[in-house]
């Protein structure tokens, strides 16, 4: 059987979330904890290139590492979330994070931080992100109705954008002022909050289980097989790895090229990283309106087909009216890919049968950001090897793939979304056909 999906509503008719307490609470918590992984996005790569004088490639690293868990232990976690109590997973998640970058400013502050370190409490922040995410993904649409969903994405996603103009100004002007350590400490203050915040809100009545909880191998499998034989599910998240590659290649350079090849202070390096988040204020707001006028394929396709170019100003980033280059070249790709996501969600919210949510989600996050390590180790290699500005070129150039992999895909012709359930799990596709939505967007926008 196929599916269309239906146009998405207006944002706007959110009224039942303004009565809504635990969404609140959650929507509070989780902004403040952006705000806070947002300047800690700048404090650790500073901290390591300023303060421990570490290379591309050792910064590379450090993004990369934060994304390994998600090889690791993504697709238990999809169980996890399934089968226990979202809130509370993400309770321990935030106080793990928080006690892990507890330990960045006491070691500063005897002289006995190290790179390896700064290594271990990305490894621990990108664990804990791991099974928060996932359980996050699980947790909203118990406490949202569905007719609230996309107003609840919405603001949650403005939440991100707005993180990420704030956040990174704040880090590279707290490590101006005050050092590059006092930007973990600010962190680990926003995840208290945020488990405040989640310890205030009440738990949620669980889904039901069909019946006794099968093996992890077999419950994994279920996940797996959903997504793998959903040819549009398979194209989305297979364009999604790839762009999440090659932004996370530039992303893990970007700090070391501004401050060694263009000469910039840490406060000016917060500031233009602030302005990315421009980008994805932009991607909000148009988000809903393109997807009306063109539909939501072409949307889909023209989101990142007529984003993705800009990326090639970037390597061409320098003092003076250089920096137009940079604005353009990072906030003009970053409102496309937001574009993206908010219209891929909305078609995941539809169309993903809630037993499964946590498995599903899982799997497609293990696909998209087990893409992510491998670009952080990219873009370091090629910026030890080429240069950082010549590899901030080929890192570019290899961003237009995803957006022509969009391009030859039978979705630019298409004014409706249609997805052809899954031949082989009949009890999926009775599933899927109640449209039991959904929500997509993680901790990090990366999807």
């Amino acid at each position: 059987m196929t599916t269309a999906l239906e146009t998405t509503p207006r944002a706007a008719v959110d009224s039942g979330l303004r009565t809504n307490r635990a969404f609140r609470l959650l929507w509070i918590g989780e902004s403040g904890s952006k705000v806070g992984t947002a300047i800690t996005g700048v404090a650790l790569p500073l901290l390591a290139t300023v303060t421990l004088h570490a290379g591309a490639f050792e910064i590379g690293l450090i993004t990369a590492v934060q994304w390994v868990p998600w090889l690791l232990v993504g697709l238990p976690a999809g169980v996890w979330a399934d089968r226990y109590s979202p809130r509370r997973l993400m309770i321990w998640c935030n106080v793990g994070s928080a006690v892990a970058l507890l330990s960045v400013p006491l070691a500063a502050a005897v002289h006995a931080l190290t790179v390896t370190q700064i290594m271990l409490v990305a490894a621990l922040l990108g664990l804990a992100n791991v099974f928060f995410s996932t359980a996050y993904l699980v947790y909203l649409p118990l406490i949202v109705p569905p007719q609230d969903l996309v107003a609840a994405n919405s603001r949650l996603q403005g939440s991100e954008s707005t993180a990420q103009i704030a956040g990174p100004g704040l880090g590279g002007a707290l490590a101006q002022l005050l050092g590059a350590a006092v930007g973990p400490l600010v962190n680990a203050g926003s995840f208290a909050a945020s488990t405040l915040c989640l310890l205030l809100a009440p738990e949620p009545e669980a889904v039901p289980r069909s019946g006794p909880a099968a093996s992890l191998r077999r419950e994994i499998g279920e996940g797996l097989r959903y997504v793998g034989q959903h040819r549009v599910l398979r194209l989305l998240t297979v364009v999604a790895a790839l762009a999440n590659l090659t932004m996370t290649a530039y992303e893990a350079i970007l700090v070391v090229f501004l401050v060694r090849t263009v000469q910039l202070p840490p406060a000016a390096v917060g500031l233009l990283m602030a302005a990315t988040g421009l980008g994805g204020i932009a991607g909000v707001l148009a988000a809903a309106p393109l997807a009306r006028r063109l539909g939501e394929p072409r949307a889909i396709v023209y989101s990142l087909a007529a984003t993705a170019p800009f990326g090639l100003l970037l390597p061409l980033t320098g003092p003076g009216l250089g920096m137009v280059c940079f604005v353009l070249g990072a906030v003009v790709p970053v409102a496309g890919l937001v574009v993206y996501n908010v219209v891929v969600s909305s078609f995941r919210q539809r169309h993903a049968p809630r037993h499964l949510l946590g498995r599903i989600s899982a799997t497609m996050r293990f696909l998209m950001f087990g893409a992510i390590p491998l670009g952080a180790l990219a873009g370091g290699t090629l910026g030890s090897l080429l240069g950082l500005r010549s590899a901030l070129w080929c890192i570019m150039a290899a961003a237009l793939l995803p957006a022509l992999l969009l391009g030859c895909s039978p979705l630019r012709r298409q004014r409706e979304l249609h997805v052809a359930a899954a031949p082989e799990q009949p009890e999926v596709c009775s599933a899927a056909e109640e449209s039991t939505p959904y929500p997509s967007q993680a901790r990090e926008s990366q999807s």
